[in-house]
């Protein structure tokens, strides 16, 4: 009974004591960023992409949500699961480094604004160093998606063996992992080929074509590119006869399962907030 009273009394004075066992139970946005600087297994740039986009980084987290884009579907999800922190992989702001000052007299810009500041969120972009980590975090994630890991050549993340398949069936197989056909595919659908390359988001058209200059790629499935560039230099290839073809899956298509795998990772060592993962998918319809 003494020893009853003792912890009542404990507590009634002293309730920080209950805090004791539980020293991240304010995890701060500032302290999620921190945990993923020590897990990389690359140094953290000084000039980065990778920062603060919008909201309060010293404001507690009360969850995470990780996405390609952090787009207003994914901020309203965000919301409606308690989760304050957006981890997302591309700009939120529609360039490359998130400048808004041109964006002061856009309504959907402001509207955007408004409901992230509303509702307190806190916007993270995590893009230059989840490519930099080993293995590069949107491949690992791609790989599994697709199901590739048993013909990568020799560890490659890049490069893979298949058996001798044409194009049409290849395509087709892409089309069932994906649920969609809105792909652009330049090259002949009855080419048989075994060697394919992969190159996801948008590395731009020299990488594309290193690729399609090496032996070791027949096939390349890659995000995106200009289309007065890639585009045109591999249909010149095709019109000259050569055993060479590409399948533009889209930007988000051809990264997407790599910020899957990201909340995955971030689970590894984040265990006092929920994770969750948002899925953009295709934002566009085509006409039929």
């Amino acid at each position: 009974m003494k020893l009853l009273t003792v912890l009542i009394t404990t507590f009634l004075f002293f309730p920080s004591m209950l805090k004791v066992n539980s020293p991240d139970a304010n995890l701060t946005a500032n302290d999620v960023i921190n945990k993923i600087k020590q897990e990389v297994t690359c140094d953290w740039r000084d000039q980065t992409v990778d920062t603060f986009k919008a909201g309060n980084p010293d404001d507690e987290v009360t969850g995470i949500a990780v996405c390609m884009f952090a787009d207003m579907k994914v901020l309203e999800k965000a919301v409606a699961n308690n989760c304050n922190l957006i981890i997302a992989h591309e700009p939120t702001f529609y360039n490359h480094l998130d400048e808004t000052d041109n964006l002061a007299n856009s309504d959907v810009f402001t509207e955007k604004m408004d409901y992230i500041k509303k509702h307190g969120l806190i916007i993270f972009r995590f893009h230059d160093h989840i490519h930099m980590t080993q293995p590069d975090g949107i491949y690992v994630g791609m790989v599994n998606k697709l199901g590739w890991k048993e013909n990568m050549v020799n560890g490659s993340y890049t490069n893979y063996q298949f058996k001798e398949q044409t194009l049409s069936e290849f395509v087709s197989k892409l089309s069932s992992t994906f649920k969609t056909k809105d792909f652009r595919v330049i090259g002949d659908k009855d080419l048989k080929f075994t060697k394919v390359g992969l190159a996801v988001g948008a590395p731009g058209s020299l990488s594309h074509m290193r690729f399609l200059n090496n032996e070791n790629t027949e096939v390349l499935v890659a995000g995106e590119a200009q289309e007065w560039e890639t585009y045109q230099y591999i249909n010149d290839a095709v019109l000259q006869g050569k055993k060479k073809a590409v399948v533009f899956l889209g930007h988000i298509h051809s990264e997407e399962a790599g910020m899957e795998y990201c909340a995955e990772w971030l689970g590894g060592f984040i265990n006092e907030v929920p994770i969750k993962y948002f899925e953009n998918g295709q934002i566009y319809w085509s006409a039929k």
